[in-house]
């Protein structure tokens, strides 16, 4: 799985979200959207490097937006069809839409309760479980 997260304090807690709904998943982490991109085009470039069956992907990146970095993601020979979960604080509907439009599989807006937070590991494994029934 990769998540895509600038915020320090986000990362923890969607790592949190993953632990208490017991998901047994290797984690790479990017702070940016350049980052992001270049994760996948080595991914491309190395027979070795798996694709993540999930990219948790916050949208309002440094250095490259979300939606530019999705739009990369889709070229990808390789991860162009992984999973991809939009995440923002956001509750804008352009911005589900567009991130809708661009292949994004869900949006999670990020709420300011932990406990509501944390409903995120259910999101997670629920998209993972179609993922392994398609």
């Amino acid at each position: 799985m990769l998540i895509a997260e600038d915020n320090e304090s986000d990362v923890f807690l969607i790592q949190d979200a993953i632990e208490t709904a017991k998901l047994d998943v290797a984690l790479h982490i990017v702070k940016d959207g350049e980052q992001a991109i270049r994760f996948f085009d080595q991914a491309d470039s190395d027979a070795d490097m798996p694709c993540p069956a999930l990219v948790i992907l916050d949208i309002n990146l440094p250095r490259k937006h979300g939606n530019a970095v999705l739009q990369h993601m889709r070229l990808s020979r390789k991860c162009g069809k992984a999973l991809v979960l939009a995440v923002s604080s956001s509750a804008s509907d352009r911005d589900r839409e567009e991130m809708a439009k661009l292949g994004a599989n869900g949006y999670f807006q990020k709420p300011s309760d932990y406990d509501d937070f944390m409903k995120l590991g259910d999101i997670i494994k629920g998209l993972l479980g179609r993922r392994n029934t398609q």
